[in-house]
This record gives structure tokens, C-alpha cells and sequence, in this order.
């Protein structure tokens, strides 16, 4: 039997229809959103299925919704194809995914990991409120060359980096909206095919987080975090982790460094795993696999079978 990974989506993979799917399909799936919407306070279905889109694209609201719709989706699996799962010998998430791969892993209950994503979305869309930034994709610009259009586009006191390294020739950049507007021409000009903005209320994964640092810090140290029963490759490092105490620690630096996405898949790769899963909505992580290795297997479950 292969040696599968586990991949969960991030922020910027919520749609309106997430999740309606399983529920459709499967009675099991519907019980995690009525579980979480006890834990939230609103209706994460109503919200996940019909909007408005606004709202789900708020931070405090994509997060949990992300959240859910990959643990339904991974539990349905559990009870539907459990050779699928039986198979998966590591787990990554990108940025909010690794919340929910942690999860998935054992390192989290699924209640907890409700409050914990939610409390983490509220501290990000604080910091968000207090700056005017955000995120964009870059396609088409190696790490080195997009580094240097960022240099010469940041002007003093703003922040303008590299934040996800999600494959070749797609990075997304973070930073002040101002100097994003000045990125776009001269990224094209350096060679980009285009630059996309992301559906994302701020500059994630930069010091315009920090912020929300001591926020997220006090929320992952009251929760009951445990160590995982496979492990969890972290965004910060890109390497594989399993004891409590470091995935805590990491999980808390995650909000301002760059999500290292392509080392990690690499690193999944040399450690022994040959086909992925992506597991809740989209297919994003599946299109960063063909870009590292147009060879890597993959499958997917959470919008459809």
C-alpha cells in the first residue's frame, strides 16, 4: 500500500456551496456543523451553503468554516472508503489547514479546534483592521526575482515580502496595500504573467500579524493539545513534528513567518510519500502538487467524491 499524505486547503480556498455536498450526502457530515455552530454562536451551514460571500470571506468567519468542512470531509471518508485513511502516514495544512490537519492527526478534539480557529481568525481580522494590507499571487516569477521586485516596490515603513512559497512560479506576496498597487506593474514588467489579489483581509504571515501573536499564543496554551498520532509538517519549517509542546510553538510563530508550502511537500516526498489527498474544498493544493512534480498522484474529497 502507497504512503499517502494528507493535505488540508487554507484561507482563500472558502466558496459559497462549501461543504453542501457532504452534507447532501452524508448525515454524519451535517452533525459537525451543528457541533460547531453550538460552539460558534451562528449557523456555519447557512453561512457555508448560501453566504452572503462577504461575510464567509471574513476572516473570523473563513477560518472555521475551512475548519469544519475538512473535518467532515475527513471523517466522511473515515466512514465511507476507511482504506483511504488507513493509508495516510503524515499530514500538512496550508496556514489555517495546518489547524485542521493538526486535528485530523489527533493533536486536537474537533470542538476545541473550533474555538481555537475561530479565537485565531478574530485575532488575524483585528490585526487586519488596524492597517490597510493584504495578498496577492504571483504567477510566473521565481523566489529571487519576485524578491527584488518587492524590494524595489516597498517604500520606508511598509512591508512587502514573500509569504506563501506555495510552488514554482506561484508565490503569494503579503504586505501594505499601497505597496502591493506599486508590485503589480513591476512584477509584470519583471516577467510575471499576472498578478491575482487574494480573497484575504490582510498581510498574513508578516510582522503586520504580530498583533495577533499573543492572542493566538494565549489560546493554543488553553487548550488541550496533544502529541499526534502521525505527524504534522509544519508551515514555519517544512519539516514533520509530533510533540504537543513544539506544535504549539510553531503553530503561534505560523501567523507572521512564510509558509514554507513547496519545501514541505518536497519534504513529504524524500520521507516516503507517494500519492496525496486533499481533503475539504477546492482543488488548490492538488494544482500546487502538478507544479512541483506533474507526476505526483493526488485525489480529493469534500466538494464531490
Amino acid at each position: 500500500m502507497s504512503s499517502v499524505g494528507i493535505l488540508f486547503p487554507g484561507q482563500g480556498a472558502q466558496a459559497v456551496g462549501m461543504g453542501r455536498w457532504l452534507c447532501d450526502h452524508h448525515k454524519s457530515a451535517r452533525a459537525y456543523f451543528d457541533r460547531a455552530s453550538e460552539v460558534l454562536g451562528y449557523d456555519l451551514s447557512s453561512l457555508c451553503f448560501d453566504g452572503p460571500e462577504a461575510k464567509l470571506n471574513e476572516t473570523e468567519f473563513s477560518q472555521p468554516a475551512l475548519f469544519v468542512v475538512g473535518i467532515a470531509a475527513a471523517e466522511t471518508l473515515r466512514e465511507t472508503q476507511p482504506e483511504r485513511i488507513e493509508a495516510i502516514t503524515a499530514a500538512a495544512g496550508l496556514s489555517l489547514g495546518e489547524y485542521t490537519a493538526v486535528c485530523f492527526s489527533g493533536g486536537l478534539e474537533f470542538e476545541d479546534g473550533v474555538r481555537l480557529v475561530q479565537r485565531r481568525g478574530q485575532a488575524m481580522q483585528a490585526a487586519a483592521n488596524a492597517v490597510d494590507s493584504g495578498m496577492a499571487s504571483v504567477i510566473g516569477l521565481d523566489l529571487e526575482t519576485l524578491q527584488k521586485v518587492c524590494d524595489s516596490s516597498r517604500q520606508e515603513g511598509e512591508v512587502l515580502q514573500p509569504a506563501n512559497l506555495l510552488c514554482p512560479g506561484n508565490i503569494a506576496i503579503s504586505g501594505h496595500l499601497t505597496a502591493i498597487e506599486r508590485l503589480i506593474p513591476a512584477a509584470e514588467k519583471a516577467g510575471a504573467m499576472k498578478v491575482v489579489p487574494l480573497s484575504v483581509a490582510g498581510a498574513f504571515h508578516t510582522a503586520l500579524m504580530e498583533p495577533a501573536v499573543q492572542a493566538l499564543t494565549d489560546a493554543l496554551e488553553e487548550m488541550p493539545i496533544t502529541d499526534t498520532r502521525i505527524p504534522v509538517y509544519s508551515n514555519v519549517d517544512a519539516k514533520p513534528h509530533q510533540s504537543a509542546e513544539e506544535i504549539k510553538q510553531l503553530l503561534s510563530r505560523q501567523v507572521v513567518g512564510s509558509v514554507l508550502w513547496e519545501a514541505s511537500i518536497r519534504q513529504m516526498l524524500a520521507d516516503g510519500v507517494e500519492k496525496f489527498e486533499e481533503l475539504g474544498t477546492g482543488r488548490v493544493l492538488r494544482g500546487t502538487l502538478k507544479r512541483i512534480n506533474r507526476k505526483l498522484p493526488s485525489d480529493g474529497f469534500g466538494d464531490e467524491a
